[in-house]
């Protein structure tokens, strides 16, 4: 209860996630506090900040989830099953391109693997995968080293550079590839403020020496490439995304990672599914593939 509030925030939400009422979930906290002797919790307003206290207990938490998650795969691994569910979760394209073709791998191989896929933007599936939702996130970042989360364990799949898009008819259409600040003076289609894509737009364009007029935002590459392709400005998008135009010098670029809970990796069915996610990432083509998963 303790990770969980960590986590989100709130008793409430905490709760949520847990499948309790906020009551139990108080006092289950309170009794932990009791029994530990020290204040683990501080409220600030509706939401509620763990103390020093809290934050070491949480860190030995995330230890021993770690090793009940190592227990788990020992279980399974002892009991040499072939079949089993794994529940993946991973955005559009990243599904597209990596996590179909493992499933085509994985129905060939291990017919006894049943394989549940949701879509998740961004990064909403790591909550889902702390939770205990999925057992497994196909998700992206877009700075170098990310978040240091010992709660889970990170397999790099692929990385892929942000391409130019470019409305028909426009003066660098047919070009090689496009210095950013020639667009300096173009109205751009970017994604909503927050989004970690938006960041990424605006830092590169920075760097090229101005800030980009936004005057069209969606979270939809599909919505962004049609109000390109109607003339509504210009965009920055990831390779897979769209049909664009390579960017000279440096672009940003889109780190596509699977995650799984600490310890987990070592369970089986876990296992032949980042295999076979590595045997999709080495189909793919030249400059994607980052490396095989370790």
């Amino acid at each position: 209860m303790l990770r969980a509030l960590a986590d989100h925030g709130t008793v409430t939400a905490a709760a949520g996630a847990l499948h309790l009422t906020p009551s139990a979930v108080s006092q289950q906290l309170a009794a932990l506090e009791s029994e530990v002797g020290h204040e683990l919790l501080r409220r600030r307003g509706r939401r509620v900040a763990l103390t020093a206290a809290g934050e070491l207990l949480v860190g030995h938490a995330n230890a021993v989830a770690a090793e009940l998650e190592r227990a788990r795969a020992s279980l399974a691994s002892f009991a040499a099953g072939g079949g089993g569910r794994v529940v993946v979760a991973g955005f559009a394209s990243a599904i597209t391109q990596v996590v179909a073709p493992a499933l085509a791998v994985l129905r060939a191989r291990a017919p006894g693997v049943v394989v549940r896929v949701r879509d998740a933007e961004g990064n909403a599936s790591v909550p889902l995968l702390l939770d205990g939702e999925i057992d497994l996130a196909v998700t992206e970042e877009y700075r170098p080293g990310g978040r240091d989360d010992r709660r889970i364990t990170r397999f790099p799949l692929y990385t892929e550079p942000f391409d130019v898009l470019l409305p028909p008819g426009h003066r660098l259409a047919g070009e090689a590839a496009v210095e950013l600040r020639e667009l300096a003076d173009e109205e751009w289609v970017a994604p909503q403020l927050g989004n970690p894509v938006r960041d990424a737009v605006e830092l590169t364009c920075e760097n090229a020496g101005f800030a980009p007029v936004v005057t069209h935002v969606s979270d939809d590459f599909r919505a962004i490439g049609a109000l390109v392709g109607a003339g509504a400005g210009v965009a920055l998008v990831p390779r897979a995304a769209g049909a664009g135009v390579p960017v000279h010098g440096v672009a940003p670029l889109r780190r596509v990672f699977a995650a799984v809970r600490a310890g987990s990796e070592e369970h089986p069915l876990i296992r032949g599914v980042l295999n076979a996610l590595s045997e999709a990432v080495s189909g793919l083509g030249p400059g994607q593939a980052d490396r095989r998963l370790t």
